[in-house]
């Protein structure tokens, strides 16, 4: 099933180059014919859908034209993806209904108020230009509800039993900081899903008005977020910092032979059609090693109270206790250090000494001292925290089990097309 662009960029569209007059979407529509006045376009499990939904549906999508005049091609196109679009979110509220549950007024509200505030708008302006180009702001809110439904049925069932586990994320990490060596590009993808001869060619017309769109200004991020089958459809199609290396040939090809940024044209997969957008380009980087340290030391001439200390200390938790129980000791935190500030005896020292455990005494100002090596990151600059990867890794799990549950239950429901 492919979701469509226009609904998403409509609201960017809206600030950007102002609102297709109700007017011209009435004449869009009354030349294609295409919509019955009143009567059923499809019944989803034995709940119609009607031509005024889809009607209305087509209307907010072909708000995402701009100023420009829609094509008799882009109306037939739009008016069958609003029907489509409309059905999965009949099933979705299906299930939700099975489950009993509700989403409350103030929950879509938000939710309209975060998409409006994307576009920079509020929420109350957003359902006035709506109102001005003849849209009901109900199919926008339609869509919200079952969007919040999906999203917390699908959390619900499997939320819990998505386990990331220490190796996925050092995995991930491992991959993160191989590819920071090599070239990279800031990528962001939509992906349509396409699995048969029929849907693909749907894709394609429909891949071709995506890119046109945002090629006149739509945002990406917006669009994928509506549009997109890929997991990362909920951070806006971002895949971060990639090498061609990390990608499909198709896509490797199309990435790695840009002479700008920008989006490129749509690229055909065995199961459907991404469009990338390359935002930007960076060559490999010395990675910089950071490390916390905690300097005991003493005013002594001899290193006899700081080798009891050092018997003593078991971990960096116990340097400052310890150092606190003697006055001619001494602890202080050095914390995210660049390694290479610490000079070439200092760094090799530091790097030579397990995380946890203690340097070899040294000669100071005005004493004696060792460096406690608390923690040490490699390349941590350029990398995602441990937590924050475990939460995308989980997120990204989650969404493919979200997308094949829809396509699962699209494949077992009874629809039927009038």
């Amino acid at each position: 099933m492919i979701r469509h662009l226009l609904l998403a960029a409509s609201v960017l569209t809206l600030t950007a180059t102002g609102l297709v007059s109700g007017t011209a979407i009435a004449q869009s529509e009354t030349e294609t014919s295409r919509l019955p006045l009143e009567g059923i376009a499809a019944i989803v499990n034995d709940k119609p859908i009607s031509y005024s939904d889809v009607r209305q549906r087509a209307r907010f999508m072909l708000l995402g034209m701009g100023g420009q005049q829609p094509t008799q091609e882009q109306i037939q196109q739009i008016t069958g993806q609003a029907l489509e679009q409309l059905i999965d979110e009949n099933l979705q509220m299906q299930k939700a209904s099975e489950f009993e549950l509700e989403v409350a007024p103030e929950e879509v509200s938000a939710s309209v108020a975060q998409m409006a505030g994307q576009g920079g708008l509020t929420e109350d302006s957003l359902r006035q230009q709506l109102l001005a180009a003849g849209v009901n702001p109900s199919s926008l809110e339609d869509q919200m509800r079952a969007e919040i439904a999906w999203s917390r049925i699908m959390s619900g069932l499997y939320g819990s039993r998505i386990r990331i586990s220490d190796n996925q994320v050092e995995d991930r990490l491992g991959r993160l900081r191989l590819a920071s060596k090599k070239t990279q590009f800031r990528v962001s993808e939509i992906f349509l899903y396409a699995p048969d001869a029929e849907t693909l060619e749907q894709a394609t017309q429909a891949a071709g008005t995506i890119v046109d769109q945002l090629r006149q200004g739509a945002d990406f991020r917006v669009a994928a977020q509506r549009l997109s089958s890929a997991p990362t459809a909920a951070t806006g199609g971002d895949m971060g910092w990639i090498s061609p290396e990390d990608l499909s040939e198709e896509l490797s090809a199309a990435v790695s032979g840009i002479t700008q940024p920008g989006v490129l044209d749509p690229i055909i997969v065995t199961n459907g059609i991404y469009i990338l957008q390359v935002a930007n380009k960076r060559e490999p980087t010395k990675l910089t090693t950071k490390v916390d340290l905690i300097r005991l030391a003493t005013s002594a001439s001899d290193d006899t109270d700081l080798k009891a200390a050092i018997e003593t200390i078991e971990s960096c938790d116990d340097v400052k206790s310890v150092a606190n129980s003697k006055s001619s000791l001494r602890a202080s935190s050095l914390e995210d250090i660049n390694i290479d500030d610490l000079g070439p005896e200092g760094k090799a020292s530091v790097l030579a000494t397990e995380v946890g455990s203690p340097t070899e005494i040294t000669a100071s100002t005005g004493g004696l001292a060792v460096l406690y090596v608390c923690s040490r990151k490699d390349g941590a600059e350029a990398l995602p925290s441990r937590d924050d990867l475990k939460a995308t890794l989980k997120n990204d799990e989650l969404g493919l089990i979200s997308q094949r549950e829809l396509r699962d239950m699209r494949r077992e429901a009874t629809i039927l097309y009038n």
